[in-house]
């Protein structure tokens, strides 16, 4: 391989949120990678801060364009540069739909288990969380479109937060289940905003379709949410992009972003997405296939190691979503002895919502040889933690 997964890079006394820990401790939580990024996204960065000057920054021609043909090109998908408004993160785009694309007291509905900011979005803006629950079969996920109907007809309901790819189940959406998804909240006027930023994090059998990109529907009721930050670990950088192909959403769109003041770049955004999307797409084949690689080793050493856990099948993230229904439902105890027994800080299911009850959420993105570390001490914690049971 081109590029080095296998560092073991030191994050501590960075000021690093995943890495704010005692020495003793291996953080697996936040879905954050602990790889470097690529050098050509470095190269970028230094070039522009050797220039001395970082003052207000535009958006430029050449992002649009990056955006564009990467979209293009890997997803097949052709995104018009006036569909797309800079922001800031996602997260912050999503706040900012909520807030402004909704009234007070409406519904937002999302499928839990699902990404646990989204609750904060909608709760810390004064809507109400309506969730429509994924089925779990003991062994993978699917929609539950009878529940999802009945929750869309209700008047009050007026936007779904979708996750495509699904965090943290890891479950990339078909076409078909698009599609569904999309009639069935234009027929009943429901918004959707799509959260897609783990996109580009898919195995090498697999590729995402861009919820817009489905049909005429889809794309006239729906705002989109695209960033380079997780794919190619850029986070801190603060850049993504709305994708908003109805003019008069985009048009709303516009305007909440712009009065949120979330709109605006800072001084290295342009030049680390560009990078990304112009000169980073061997390292992220190369980063997708090691991902891969630590999923399979992941998968062997529970089935070995661990086989009262269960690790769900998944093609998108570089996350873990694993039931440990077969030893506890109180994952939240379960984690707490991992942590304070084991020196291991993962997620715990609850966080997605009551039915991520039972499930933990692990980080893998990192060399294998920590990962290898992780899986060991999560055998430790979990043999702790049955041996706490019989007391």
């Amino acid at each position: 391989m081109r590029y080095d997964f296998e560092a073991l890079t030191d994050r501590h006394n960075t000021n690093s949120l995943k890495w704010n820990v005692d020495e003793n401790v291996l953080p697996m939580w936040v879905a954050d990678m602990d790889f470097k990024i690529a050098p050509e996204i470095i190269d970028a960065i230094q070039e522009k801060v050797c220039k001395g000057i970082l003052g207000y920054t535009i958006v430029p021609d050449v992002w649009y364009n990056a955006l564009s043909n990467w979209w293009e090109r890997r997803h097949d998908f052709k995104i018009d540069k006036e569909w797309m408004i800079f922001c800031t993160g996602v997260v912050p785009a999503v706040s900012s739909a909520v807030r402004k694309m909704t009234s007070v007291g409406e519904n937002v509905l999302v499928q839990t288990p699902v990404y646990n900011i989204f609750f904060n979005s909608i709760v810390n803006n004064g809507r109400n969380i309506v969730e429509n629950k994924l089925l779990y079969d003991g062994k993978q996920y699917s929609i539950d479109f009878k529940d999802l109907e009945n929750k869309l007809t209700d008047a009050e309901t007026t936007m779904m937060i979708l996750c495509n790819p699904h965090n943290p189940i890891g479950k990339i959406w078909d076409k078909d289940t698009l599609e569904r998804i999309g009639e069935l909240c234009y027929k009943h006027h429901v918004l959707v905003l799509s959260d897609e930023i783990h996109c580009d994090l898919t195995d090498t059998q697999h590729d995402y379709i861009p919820f817009a990109s489905v049909s005429e529907i889809c794309a006239k009721n729906s705002i989109t949410c695209i960033a380079p930050t997780k794919a190619f670990n850029i986070a801190g950088v603060q850049t993504a992009a709305v994708v908003v192909p109805d003019e008069v959403l985009r048009h709303k769109m516009n305007k909440a972003l712009n009065t949120d003041e979330i709109a605006e770049p800072n001084a290295i955004a342009m030049e680390a997405t560009v990078a990304a999307f112009t000169k980073g797409e061997e390292w992220l084949k190369e980063l997708c296939f090691y991902i891969e690689g630590n999923r399979k080793f992941a998968e062997k050493f529970m089935e070995t190691e661990l086989p009262e856990l269960y690790l769900v099948p998944a093609n998108a993230t570089y996350l873990l979503w694993i039931d440990c229904s077969g030893i506890t439902q109180d994952t939240t105890c379960l984690c707490k002895i991992l942590l304070s027994e084991a020196g291991l800080y993962v997620s715990k299911g609850e966080a997605y919502g009551e039915t991520g009850r039972g499930f933990i959420r692990i980080n893998m993105a990192c060399s294998r040889e920590r990962l290898e570390d992780g899986l060991a001490r999560l055998k430790k914690g979990i043999e702790l933690f049955n041996k706490s049971l019989l007391k």
